[in-house]
Parts: structure tokens; C-alpha cells; sequence
């Protein structure tokens, strides 16, 4: 059977996709968000939930991996980090969406590409130095490993030029981009994040205890 194509020539260069393309960019997607999610709650825990623990409380399981050395990178969680990554690759597959450039395709390789490596690098961590799992932990690198098969997959289904060949096309395609499609969600998830460090800062009142 023959797999459907769509060539597209808004631009310089010319490339097809494969009709399976969208639906995998959707998947992306969806997977994006649920790493976002994933990571946005990590993120709740360590600016509500661990200031509640005792310094000199034992602690062990998820909690002793959230709060060890390494959890953090010049003070930011890395729960906090990974959220900005998700919405980092869920703006660019909105773009995707919006043009259907391969260029950010192409762009997107390197990108799932660093998550993985990092991934793998914070998996160790917690089986040999650290020696618990967090299972929210182990979530998230999942869902970059997914990421990166699911680009892997639509880089076979797109023929598209070298990307030397496009580099040329950048300055059309942020022309023809509608940015609020691609900024507004990204700022709607960024505003949440930066909200949950903003609250405890905000003067509200000491809570009432009950009689």
C-alpha cells in the first residue's frame, strides 16, 4: 500500500511528509504536556511540601531523592528545569503545527536528543549514588526518551532537504508564523511555574488556629 505524501512549498525549499506525520506531532504533543504536568507537580512539592520537613527529619524514597545534592542546579530544582524543557518542546511542535517547516524538525533532533542524555545521566543518580527511585522522577524520563523515539519517527517520515539547505528559510518562516499560537500557551505554562515560587512570598495572612 502507499503511503500518502502532502508536499508543501511555502517557502524556499520544497519536502513531504508522510500523512502519518500530524498524528505522531500530536502524540508528541501530548506526551510534552504530560512532562510538563509531571514536572510542574515536582516542582509544587519542593516550593510547598518539603519546606514542611524538619531539616533533621529522616527521609527516604522520593523525598530523599528531590532533596539530595543533586536535585537542585545553582538553587532551581530540577523538577523546575525539566517543565521549562517541555514547554520548550511543546512551543516547537505548536510552531510545527502553525508553518509545517521542517526546519523545526530538524531543530527538534538535538533538542530530545539533550533530554535523553540528561535523563539518563539523572536515572543513574538516583540507582547508584542516591539508591532510591522517584517514581514522578522516572516519569519524566520517560517521557523524554518517548519524545525522542517519536522525532526519531518523524524525521523517517519527512523528506525534507539538509538543513544547510534551509537555514535560508528562517527569516520567512518567523514571517509567516503566528506567534500567538506558539507564545501564549508557552506563557500561560510559565506563568504557573513562576507563580507556585511566588506565592510563599506573597504577605498573607498566618492561618487561625482552631480552638
Amino acid at each position: 500500500m502507499s503511503t500518502k505524501t502532502r508536499s508543501i512549498r511555502s517557502f524556499d525549499s520544497e519536502w513531504q511528509y508522510s500523512s502519518s506525520v500530524s498524528f505522531l506531532f500530536g502524540t508528541f504533543a501530548a506526551v510534552a504536556v504530560l512532562g510538563w504536568l509531571v514536572s510542574s507537580l515536582l516542582t509544587a512539592i519542593h516550593v510547598f511540601a518539603l519546606p514542611a520537613i524538619p531539616a533533621d527529619a529522616p527521609v527516604q524514597g522520593s523525598i530523599e531523592v528531590i532533596t539530595s545534592q543533586w536535585a537542585y542546579v545553582f538553587g532551581v530544582p530540577l523538577a523546575t528545569l525539566g517543565a521549562f524543557y517541555y514547554l520548550l518542546t511543546l512551543g516547537f511542535t505548536l510552531w510545527w503545527f502553525d508553518t509545517r517547516h521542517p526546519l523545526i524538525v530538524k531543530i527538534l533532533t538535538p533538542l530530545t536528543a539533550s533530554g535523553v542524555v540528561f535523563s539518563a545521566f539523572f536515572v543513574w543518580l538516583q540507582l547508584v549514588p542516591i539508591g532510591e527511585i522517584c517514581p514522578f522522577c522516572m516519569m519524566s524520563a520517560a517521557a523524554t526518551v518517548i519524545l525522542f523515539g517519536l522525532e526519531l519517527a518523524i524525521l523517517r517520515r519527512s523528506d525534507a532537504p539538509p538543513l544547510s539547505e534551509m537555514v535560508g528559510d528562517a527569516g520567512t518562516l518567523f514571517d509567516q508564523t503566528n506567534v500567538a499560537v506558539v507564545v501564549i500557551p508557552m506563557l500561560i505554562g510559565l506563568v504557573a511555574i513562576v507563580g507556585m515560587f511566588l506565592i510563599p512570598l506573597l504577605p498573607l495572612p498566618d492561618p487561625v488556629p482552631f480552638a
